[in-house]
């Protein structure tokens, strides 16, 4: 049975943060792959300045190529409605026998009750949290705990933990300085992509005229 990380989000557009922050958890947590899927309709962003699924997923693809543990699926671009992560990971889970490891920001943790049937996710994944450098994230605040609570977990536990058989994984990874609406200005600005992206994915960029307004 394969250990795989479950990666979704808009991905509007992936960047080195992203990339780099895939495997490092990927090393912390022994995983055989990372499944990047990008959301067709995410429920809990404004599609103001998402661009096309399409080419969020044609830039994942081009950004995951030559690396054998990172892989993109485009489960949710085949489904229509909103992406709704508990039917995509049932889809996978219904797929196959792998060990799934879901992996959620720390701010998206702590609105994870907002989130459709966030108990069933916790039953068909495990949840892993990355807190963002800088993140004032505390597993023992009252928030962090009402959330593990309510979706039936019982404890926070360290990637490093061997005992951590259950519970919500946390992992601490680089945190790159790069976001996704700064280089959106910067593509709709025609100021420089480079060195915050792969190169495949500028040109795909420019090529297509995405985020230029």
């Amino acid at each position: 049975m394969a250990r795989v990380a479950v990666f979704g989000g808009s991905f509007n557009p992936i960047h080195y943060g992203h990339l780099l922050l895939a495997d490092e958890v990927r090393e912390a947590l022994g995983l055989s792959r990372v499944i990047f899927i990008p959301a067709s309709f995410p429920p809990h962003k404004s599609p103001l300045h998402l661009a096309p699924a399409h080419d969020r997923y044609a830039m994942v693809a081009l950004a995951t190529a030559g690396n054998p543990a990172f892989v993109v699926s485009d489960v949710e671009l085949r489904r229509p409605g909103p992406s709704y992560t508990v039917d995509t990971v049932a889809e996978l889970r219904a797929a196959s026998d792998d060990e799934l490891f879901l992996l959620v920001g720390s701010e998206t943790f702590l609105d994870l009750l907002s989130w459709k049937d966030a108990t069933r996710i916790a039953r068909l994944a495990r949840f892993v949290v990355v807190p963002r450098a800088g993140s004032t994230f505390d597993p023992d605040s009252v928030q962090a705990l009402k959330v593990l609570r309510e979706i039936g977990q019982g404890r926070f536990v360290r990637a490093s933990d061997p005992l951590a058989a259950d519970g919500v994984l946390v992992v601490h990874a680089t945190s790159l300085p790069i976001s996704a609406s700064d280089l959106r200005r910067r593509a709709r600005e025609g100021r420089s992509l480079a060195y915050r992206m792969p190169d495949s994915v500028i040109a795909y960029i420019h090529a297509q005229r995405l985020y230029h307004g």
